[in-house]
């Protein structure tokens, strides 16, 4: 009962649009209509800019984070890597945004980062190497959850490892559309200053 009653809170914090909201209360805009569509930070990035995407990349982590702390705050006795795949789900498909939401990575590294820091740690240190080296966040948010599984096998935690898969696999479903875009060379690369 209580992973329902967890899964289900999880689930709608993870359903809050974050980039709806700061397109529509800092912008006056729907940032849907703008740029990929996607309801997530890159597109926050490229449309709104970089003081909207981090405000979004920090909200969508947060609610991965929160979602596996809910548990210990409530003194529960659950995996809350479990409870944190909910999170997941309402981010991706969020019931307050027509089920249409991010693909995500901010979120599933917000579990992490509930969970273990230090993997989190290594995780944006390979998704910003990888991004300066190829310049594509998509390609970096895949290779990242790569990383994250040969990494979490050192932690010797078989639930991390099967976590990590599982959103790693996620993410890469996600990212179908712009797998597709990079081998055509049509995915668009991030310019830096």
């Amino acid at each position: 009962m209580e992973y329902i009653v967890f899964g289900l809170i999880a689930y709608i914090l993870g359903s809050i649009p974050s980039a709806l909201l700061v397109g529509k209360i800092g912008f006056d805009m729907d940032i849907r209509e703008h740029g990929s569509g996607n309801l997530g930070a890159t597109n926050t990035f490229r449309v709104l800019g970089v003081k909207a995407g981090i405000i979004v990349t920090l909200a969508d982590i947060l609610k991965g984070t929160i979602a596996v702390l809910l548990p210990l705050l409530f003194d529960m006795e659950m995996h809350r890597l479990i409870i944190g795949i909910f999170a997941v789900l309402g981010h991706t498909y969020p019931i307050f945004a027509r089920f249409k939401g991010g693909k995500a990575v901010a979120t599933s590294g917000g579990i992490i980062l509930g969970v273990n820091p230090i993997l989190f740690v290594i995780m944006i240190a390979a998704f910003l190497i990888s991004l300066y080296i190829s310049k594509y966040v998509s390609l970096s948010s895949m290779i990242t959850g790569v990383v994250a599984i040969g990494v979490s096998a050192f932690f010797k935690d078989i639930g991390l490892i099967l976590i990590t898969s599982l959103l790693t696999i996620f993410v890469f479903y996600r990212h179908r559309d712009n797998i597709k875009r990079i081998k055509n060379k049509t995915e668009p690369k991030i310019k830096w200053m």
